[in-house]
């Protein structure tokens, strides 16, 4: 059997406008940090796209203040349906710099370019306008008359969704009435950065919406730091875990979306051909950098080997490569680290009996890459199906009735998400009732709205982002203390830091 040979079509960075050096964005401009710099790279090839500062706890402490600034002056005084007006604005700047954000994801990211474009960025400028719809019906939120805003919210996102997870946690803050602080991921922080200017664009008021970029420690000072009102971080759970620790006691409102290791359930009836694409799109979609991936596939016995078969076919046309052609399936893996993690648990699934199978393509010679892989003969108990591995590898477990695929599905750790396929809409809703998910898909997997909540149970986090759950999140019922009481929460975080110190 042959296949089409496609002619590189690669999406030009001309339209990019990049800066040699970036600044980090407080009040409302870029200033010097007063860490040391650092360079974010393209994962396709390791070259350097542009200098990014480093946030120290002083820079840290100038991020805050100008948030605090800004919201006691201004934003929290300002009417939700001007606050929603900043948020339109936003939105169709999104849409008007589509192309260019889409462009600036892929290359620093390394996803592929037909993503960013057609699923990312859309989803981006989507969340905006849904949250500038709800400014100004904030009573009608179901959270009781008149809520407030918490105050200064400091938001942590990681580096598989850069800019979508940016969407996702500065929207309903604004929304709400707060003012924000956000760190990028270290290894993505170029559209944070390009969303810095359709701030200064869109004329949101200076301290609003503030941007730092640095590693772990940048990201540890901004949580731990006494004027932060409310702590959204997504990410890896042992981090998550970390930040639980750190802000108990202090009355800082927290939500944690952590890992996932989702069960995408394959019935005898489903539709298979659909749910091939499902399984594809469930976890090689963006590499298998998701949460949500649904990185392990329980199959009906009876079907096992077609899906098998007809999964093998699919997974031997899809092409790897530059992310920027148009024409590329799976991109880059983001970094050197990512990588590494991602063959010590495949060769981990290899030595505990599983069986592997590994697309054939010809990998890049530089740049950071692994080829789509299937292991068979997976138990609950091996690694590649408790650990979540955030790479392009599949495990297949199989079952033979429904309360079988629900004890495996459950059987985890983790409670991010699930899918289910079958023709029979009672089997898909009984099955769902039972699952420890917080999002299951049915004949579909990987879709999002920013009308419906999204989030876990158990190690995968708590607290909902979307829709007007995601609202809750940043608001407080009326009545409620709006901020923390900033003297007494710096004397409990010095008293911490110097028995630290002590240890």
């Amino acid at each position: 059997m042959s296949f089409l040979e496609y002619a590189p079509a690669p999406e030009s960075t001309a339209i990019l406008n990049l800066k040699d050096e970036y600044g980090l964005f407080i009040g409302g401009e870029f200033v010097e940090g007063s860490g040391t710099a650092f360079s974010t790279i393209s994962p396709a090839d390791e070259r350097a796209i542009a200098t990014v500062q480093t946030a120290d706890a002083s820079d840290v402490d100038r991020a805050v203040g100008a948030a605090r600034q800004a919201y006691e002056r201004v934003w929290s005084k300002m009417s939700g349906a001007d606050r929603g007006k900043y948020l339109f604005r936003i939105a169709r700047l999104v849409q008007e710099r589509a192309r260019e954000l889409a462009v600036a994801e892929s290359l620093d990211n390394g996803k592929p370019i037909k993503e960013s474009r057609d699923v990312d960025v859309p989803l981006v400028a989507a969340w905006f306008f849904y949250y500038a719809g709800w400014a100004d019906k904030l009573d009608y939120a179901g959270l009781g008359p008149n809520p407030q805003s918490l105050g200064v919210a400091g938001q942590v996102i990681p580096w598989n969704f850069p800019l979508l997870m940016l969407s996702w946690k500065i929207a309903p803050a604004l929304a709400a009435g707060n003012t924000v602080v956000l760190k990028p991921a270290e290894t993505t922080p170029l559209t944070a950065l390009l969303f810095a200017e359709i701030v200064q664009q869109a004329g949101l008021p200076a301290g609003v919406v503030n941007i730092i970029t640095g590693a772990g420690s940048t990201g540890e000072a901004l949580v731990q730091h006494p004027d932060v009102n409310k702590v959204a971080f997504t990410g890896s759970t042992g981090v998550g875990h970390a930040i639980a620790k750190s802000v108990a006691g202090t009355g800082k409102k927290l939500t944690l979306e952590l890992g996932g290791k989702a069960a995408n359930i394959v019935f005898d009836d489903a539709p298979i051909d659909q749910a091939i694409e499902g399984i594809v799109n469930g976890i090689f979609f963006n590499q298998g950098h998701v949460c949500c991936a649904g990185s392990r596939l329980l199959v009906q016995e009876s079907i096992h080997d077609d899906v098998i078969e007809r999964l093998k076919s699919r997974l031997s046309t899809l092409r790897l490569g530059d992310p920027l052609d148009k024409n590329t399936d799976i991109g880059a893996i983001n970094s050197a680290e990512q990588l590494e993690r991602i063959r010590t648990l495949t060769e981990a699934g290899e030595a505990e009996g599983a069986e592997r199978w590994t697309a054939p393509c010809e990998l890049p010679s530089q740049g950071y890459w692994f080829a789509p892989t299937i292991f068979t003969g997976v138990s609950t108990s091996h690694r590649i199906a408790r650990e979540e591995i955030f790479g392009p590898v599949l495990s297949v477990l199989t079952f033979r009735t429904p309360a079988e695929a629900i004890a495996k599905a459950n059987n985890t750790p983790y409670g991010l998400s699930a899918g289910i396929w079958s023709d029979k809409g009672s089997r898909i809703l009984a099955v769902a009732d039972k699952l420890r998910a917080g999002v299951i898909w049915a004949n579909t997997f990987n879709r999002f709205d920013p009308a419906s909540p999204f989030g876990g149970y158990k190690e995968s986090g708590y607290g909902r982002e979307g829709g007007r759950h995601g609202l809750g999140a940043y608001l407080a019922p009326a009545g409620a203390p709006a901020a923390i009481s900033e003297k007494k929460t710096r004397t409990r975080t010095t008293r911490t830091a110097t028995k630290e110190n002590r240890k």
